[in-house]
């Protein structure tokens, strides 16, 4: 298989080594519009300035597009009429409107893979909860309670596209939250129907959002909340699930930066009447991040199997993100002002 890859900032890096480690596929040609990070690509591998360039030109069966929010779903629309399969990160789209266009384009090549990169589902703390869950050893979901956050909108030596709506399409919420919602949708399997939010973005001051308050609910009574922000000055993810006989509490994660703190999953067995709010519990500590390899493995196993995408599926990209704008608009003065 012949791979192109779109992007090569810090995730098309990751992407490209993860290729190279896991598969025996052919990096053939990358495009990347920044000179600098052009530097940065083997000599061996055609470059190109333009992605569109890339898709239209270079000889590929692949193409693994980690572009900035604006470009995406153009990206994937055009390597599908081009024949190729793709893998693109997250966000899916800037919006809904453009991914369900992407959807329409995808319904004509259903010979042609299409997964989109949430990459926390593959955290091997992630893996192990959603194990334990559809075991039902401890009974049912009663809610779910997530808070993921950093202490900037731009860190890492990031660009600035993230904060420009235009570019963008929104801010923390868009950019880090949609894991955290992603997950709490695949972690309970419910859709979620009721939305209540406040959308923030009264600190850094752009016009996107730097903190989102969110309450969901299920028509099968599942209770989510999320607080997805940009003011989170000790870098958070926690991820709580309450069951009928117990809880996961997923807290921590491993990520390039680090600064997550450990990646742990807490396993607590409750039974009110006899241990009085002192429950046995475990913990278990993740010291590899693998979620990347795991992923890319996923991706070639569907591929050279033929296997339907069910992680990271265009059903999953459109039930996301139809709940990232359903919780723009739950908050009516967001709605007011941005979708007006």
């Amino acid at each position: 298989m012949r791979v192109g890859i779109a992007g090569y900032g810090v995730v098309g890096k990751t992407r490209y080594a993860s290729i190279q480690k896991n598969t025996s596929y052919k990096v053939m040609a990358i495009s990347e519009a920044n000179s600098d990070a052009q530097r940065n690509i083997p000599s061996d591998i055609d470059v190109y300035d333009d992605y569109r360039d890339l898709i239209s030109k270079a000889e590929l069966d692949i193409i693994f597009i980690s572009l900035p929010n604006k470009f995406a779903s153009d990206a994937v629309s055009l390597s599908l009429k081009n024949g190729l399969n793709v893998f693109c990160e997250k966000p899916p789209a800037k919006t809904l409107d453009e991914l369900i266009k992407v959807k329409k384009i995808y319904q004509n090549y259903p010979d042609l893979k299409l997964m989109y990169g949430f990459n926390h589902r593959f955290h091997l703390s992630v893996e192990e909860a959603k194990s334990i869950i559809d075991s039902n050893t401890f009974g049912k979901i009663i809610n779910l309670k997530g808070v993921y956050g950093k202490s900037q909108m731009i860190s890492f030596n990031q660009t600035d596209w993230r904060t420009k709506r235009e570019e963008s399409g929104g801010g923390i919420l868009l950019d880090q939250g949609i894991h955290m919602l992603d997950l709490i949708r695949y972690l309970s399997g419910e859709r979620f129907s009721e939305i209540f939010s406040f959308i923030d973005n009264a600190f850094w001051n752009y016009d996107v959002e730097d903190n989102a308050y969110v309450l969901m609910k299920s028509a099968n009574g599942v209770v989510a909340q999320l607080h997805s922000s940009a003011t989170q000055w000790r870098h958070v993810f926690n991820l709580e699930i309450t069951l009928q006989e117990g809880s996961l509490v997923l807290g921590g994660l491993l990520t390039g930066s680090k600064s997550y703190g450990d990646e742990t999953l807490r396993i607590i067995s409750s039974n009110p009447e006899k241990d009085k709010g002192m429950p046995v519990e475990s913990i278990s500590k993740y010291n590899e991040d693998v979620s990347w390899d795991n992923e890319i493995k996923y991706f070639v196993n569907c591929l050279e199997n033929d296997l339907t995408i069910e992680r990271g599926s265009i059903e999953d990209a459109m039930e996301t993100m139809h709940l990232v704008e359903a919780i723009y608009k739950a908050d009516t003065q967001w709605k007011k002002k941005y979708y007006s």
